[in-house]
């Protein structure tokens, strides 16, 4: 009804402002007449006052409707209120009625759950989480997770920790001893979060006790192993709390069970693992352009022989490995074999000769302050060049060791060794904390490489790093490229390396002990 209203206001002004016009157009004329018949001022007053008459009246027409539209605005401001009071209401009723089961959820049921944001750093947790760890809460919100449960206890998650930052799902199974002795099983998943661009801020860790009351593991089972062991269980001296009050921390180890009757599988695994049946593979990093002056480069890949048939990949012994505390000795060993090699090649072409090894290296090493002078010495006994090693360093790293990452790279920059950041999925922020660390190659994460085909966003992320990557003058490889497809798209968006099935298949590097080894026989 109201809208009829102002349109025939609408109509109505102009008229009214023109029929205004008209009349004191008339009465003017009628003045003057009357003028000229000496009946001077009645008739020209009459007209003046007809005339402002008219033209008050056309203001308040005006007024009016100005009123009406204001009106309108108010009435239509109220009725959204009353819809988002309406909305505010229902919301309230029904955060009313989920309280309850938030509260079950949160402080009731068993089930232990922890926000730890990028940089490592707990932003949300439950009464369970803070009461399993016998903590405050200023001891937990805002505080690294290596505070939290320990230095120890954080090397020994680092590697799931490092999954659920790159976009992984983990889930694995654990075992705790508690403050009484006995030892509890744990069942423990991380789940990533995203922000709306999809980039990975942080993740959850849920953690269920799975133990039954009747079937708690007791000490006494643990009296067969070793108390010397690197990854000791039982030794909760590295948390930072009162050693009266000692926490129950979960320790993340998922082969606990060699110390409590493991299966057959891990037992043989660990046995290989122990006795040295580690073999080498090398793997073509190739040039993109076929008419590139780049050399070829090789990536070092590390195999454990299980048995004469079966070689089992880093995924399904490196836990096991770090656990253990051999992976210094592992990267050690993969180092002086590669430069070992590398001393032979007098009969190989000149290309190869100039070629590069890549080495994945550990946190173990990376935190190792004896490693650079084990590097050093083993260059020098080998007359090898550094430049013939570069060391690749997983991108996850730069969020979680970055000061640690960037003292290893200036001691091994010094030896004339290169570095490569793999795994490399991200964008700006990655850059970013690389700042101040010699990179010269960037190895961008196969996750993302093999879709560039099918997903545009993806194909939009490879070459924002490859520019990106340019700007600093590093060097990009395209790992796990699979097709001649890929091959093309590459290289049109200028990446210089590529590696993967697509390329090359690992080959078995020619094996002969090094020299540090012949003299152990010699001895």
């Amino acid at each position: 009804m109201k809208q009829p209203t102002i349109e025939k206001f609408q109509i109505i002004r102009p008229l009214a402002s023109a029929l205004a016009v008209i009349v004191t157009t008339v009465a003017l004329i009628f003045a003057i007449y009357f003028t000229e018949r000496d009946q001077l001022w009645i008739p020209f007053l009459a007209g003046i006052l007809i005339a402002s008459t008219l033209a008050a009246a056309t203001r308040v027409l005006h007024t009016e409707q100005v009123a009406m539209r204001r009106a309108e605005k108010l009435m239509a401001i109220k009725i959204k209120l009353d819809q988002e009071t309406k909305l505010r209401e229902n919301a309230e009723v029904v955060v009313a009625e989920s309280k309850s089961r938030l509260i079950l959820i949160d402080e009731v049921l068993p089930i232990m759950v922890a926000l730890i944001d990028i940089d490592g750093r707990c932003q949300y947790y439950n009464q369970k989480f803070m009461d399993w760890l016998h903590l405050q809460p200023q001891q937990i919100r805002g505080q690294h997770l290596r505070e939290i449960l320990g230095a120890k206890i954080y090397r020994e998650i680092s590697a799931a920790i490092c999954q659920s930052l790159d976009g992984h799902s983990v889930f694995y199974e654990r075992k705790q001893k508690m403050a009484d002795g006995t030892i509890h099983r744990l069942l423990v998943e991380h789940l990533s979060q995203f922000d709306d661009s999809g980039k990975v801020n942080g993740f959850y860790i849920i953690i269920n006790d799975i133990t039954l009351h009747d079937n708690v593991d007791t000490p006494n089972l643990l009296e067969t192993k070793e108390s010397n062991t690197p990854t000791d269980i039982l030794n909760t001296g590295d948390f930072p709390h009162d050693e009266k009050t000692i926490p129950n921390v979960f320790v993340a180890d998922p082969f606990d069970e060699k110390i409590i009757g493991c299966d057959k599988d891990t037992k043989r695994i660990m046995s290989a693992i122990e006795n040295g049946n580690y073999c080498l593979f090398h793997q073509l990093i190739k040039p993109i352009e076929a008419d590139s002056k780049e050399i070829k480069h090789y990536e070092a890949l590390i195999r454990l022989k299980e048995t004469e048939e079966i070689l089992l990949f880093p995924e399904e012994f490196f836990p096991l490995a770090q656990m253990n505390g051999h992976m210094p000795y592992l990267d050690r060993w993969v180092v002086e074999h590669i430069i070992d090699w590398v001393s032979r090649r007098d009969a190989l072409d000149q290309e190869s000769k100039n070629s590069i090894f890549f080495i994945n290296i550990s946190d173990d090493s990376i935190n190792d302050p004896d490693f650079p002078e084990f590097l050093r010495m083993t260059l020098q006994d080998y007359s090898v060049p550094g430049s013939t090693l570069c060391f690749e360093i997983p991108a996850v790293g730069l969020v979680l060791r970055n000061s640690e990452i960037a003292k290893f790279v200036d001691e091994v920059k010094k030896l004339d060794c290169l570095v490569a950041i793999s795994g490399f999925s991200q964008d700006r922020v990655l850059f970013d904390l690389m700042n101040g660390i010699s990179v010269d190659f960037l190895k961008i994460d196969g996750n993302i490489i093999c879709n560039i085909i099918h997903e545009i966003a993806d194909l939009t992320t490879v070459a924002t790093l490859n520019m990106e990557a340019k700007k600093f003058n590093i060097k990009t490889i395209a790992e796990r490229v699979e097709n001649e497809e890929t091959i093309v798209k590459l290289k049109e968006l200028g990446i210089n390396f590529g590696q993967g099935y697509g390329i090359s298949r690992p080959i078995l590097l020619a094996k002969r002990p090094p020299k540090s080894h012949q003299k152990k026989k010699a001895a």
